[in-house]
């Protein structure tokens, strides 16, 4: 298996609402829309939870400004795709209509989304993120917090039978990451062969990104779709260029994913497009 390059030294208080988030968060809520529109119930497994709110007026995204820079500008576009009502509806909700001050995390939004046949495991290792997400989680129907590592409890906790669908959103910080997340789609398949999951991560160099996706085409035995949004150039590999999602096994969202993507890299960044295209399993 390759070998990958650079981590990411991530807290997410200090990113909540960024430009990866807006991508993130309008394609899960797209995706979970089409998966909880109809159908048997749904397992959601969320392996990197966060805190699930986050306070974009507080010492840490006021440093890094890069709320300003995401959702500030997204509640105030006039030509925003429809693909991102769902994430301004809710986020309106959370600031009762006026200026943006919390910005909700996955947690928030699966719990939201999921039907009352539903359930979400929420896992999130850091003992004082867990807290937090277990008291903004508190009192929701079918939604369990767990503080534990993600990648193995996804494959635990995954049902052998059913519809599942793994949300897999690492911080970056371990060298190992990019292995652990291949690992965990090839486990997960062998649980169960109709799982579902939705990957994110950083673009920062072409290679690593390449490199991720051959180890998905070659270990992977699963219908794959990439969602790319490049926001500036791929020249400097020591800083965050972009971001991709990766879709395991789920419905087509190719159109929506892209218009996601290409809204964000063309409005927000910097000389940047988004694309989304298929991988085919070897």
């Amino acid at each position: 298996m390759t070998c990958y390059a650079a981590q990411v030294n991530y807290l997410h208080a200090f990113h909540a609402g960024n430009f990866a988030d807006l991508v993130k968060h309008a394609a899960l809520l797209r995706l979970m829309a089409a998966l909880t529109a109809k159908g048997p119930p749904l397992t959601v497994i969320d392996t990197h939870a966060g805190r699930g709110l986050y306070n974009l007026v507080g010492p840490e995204a006021r440093k890094s400004g890069e709320a300003e820079a995401g959702i500030v500008r997204l509640m105030q576009a006039k030509d925003a795709p429809a693909e991102f009502a769902p994430l301004i509806e809710v986020v309106s909700g959370l600031n009762a209509g006026g200026a943006v001050q919390r910005y909700p995390g996955s947690p928030w939004l699966i719990a939201e989304a999921i039907r009352t046949a539903d359930r979400y495991i929420a896992c999130e290792l850091r003992p004082d993120e867990h807290e937090a997400l277990r008291g903004v989680l508190r009192g929701r129907q079918n939604v369990r917090t767990l503080c534990k590592d993600g990648y193995a409890t996804a494959v635990v906790e995954c049902p052998r039978d059913g519809r599942v669908l793994v949300l897999i959103d690492p911080p970056f910080e371990q060298p190992d990451d990019y292995e652990r997340i291949v690992e965990t789609l090839v486990s997960l398949r062998r649980r169960n062969r109709t799982a579902q999951a939705l990957v994110w991560l950083p673009i920062k160099d072409l290679e690593t990104l390449d490199s991720f996706l051959r180890d998905l085409e070659d270990e992977v035995a699963a219908p794959m779709l990439v969602a790319e949004c490049r926001m500036k150039p791929l020249a400097d590999p020591m800083k965050m260029n972009g971001c991709a999602l990766v879709l395991m096994d789920g419905p087509d969202l190719a159109e929506p994913f892209a218009a996601i993507g290409g809204w964000v890299a063309q409005a927000l960044g910097a000389g940047g497009d988004g694309r989304a295209y298929a991988l085919t399993p070897q």
